[in-house]
């Protein structure tokens, strides 16, 4: 069994566990929701200071994933981006945005263990400020694989039920 699988699956139904922290899943035959971040560095190759996603908190395979970023001032950016008026520059927003997408991809059937390159930006927009203490919560829902090489999803940021950022990110498998 690969890590992918056992990151995904439990495998007796009277071994889940019943902290509030792991996955509450019931069947061998239900698919992992939650994913904690040492599970994520499983699956995604960033590590600090540019691993951007702390927990994904819904997934729903070959579908979308929803991931957390808890912002902190102690992250480096902040060092210069603002200084005395932190801000999180939109492009790591868009990284954390890709970042959970990448829990979608890695784990789709016919790429499983592909590494996947932006090959594009579209749409994107910036809507609110993210600063430290902010929880930045991240849906991307796949929109189509072609040639089980390229991809294309929607993304979208909010905080506190705000939309901080949107757009669509594009996706190909590198060899």
């Amino acid at each position: 069994m690969s890590i992918l699988s056992e990151a995904n699956t439990v495998k007796d139904p009277g071994s889940a566990s019943t902290n509030s922290d792991e996955n509450e899943t019931t069947s061998t035959s239900e698919t992992k929701t939650i994913f904690t971040i040492e599970e994520i560095q499983k699956l995604l190759p960033h590590r600090y200071p540019f691993a951007l996603v702390d927990r994904i908190i819904d997934y729903v395979p070959s579908k979308r994933a929803v991931g957390i970023k808890n912002v902190t001032f102690n992250e480096p950016q902040f060092q210069g981006h603002f200084p005395g008026h932190p801000i999180m520059p939109g492009v790591l927003i868009v990284e954390a945005m890709a970042q959970v997408g990448g829990i979608v991809l890695t784990q789709l059937p016919e790429l499983e263990g592909g590494l996947f390159l932006f090959a594009g930006i579209d749409k994107v927009r910036f809507r609110r400020q993210v600063v430290p203490g902010d929880q930045l919560v991240m849906t991307v829902e796949l929109l189509w694989v072609k040639q089980r090489r390229f991809g294309k999803m929607q993304a979208r940021a909010e905080v506190d039920g705000q939309l901080a950022a949107e757009g669509e990110l594009m996706f190909s498998l590198a060899n």
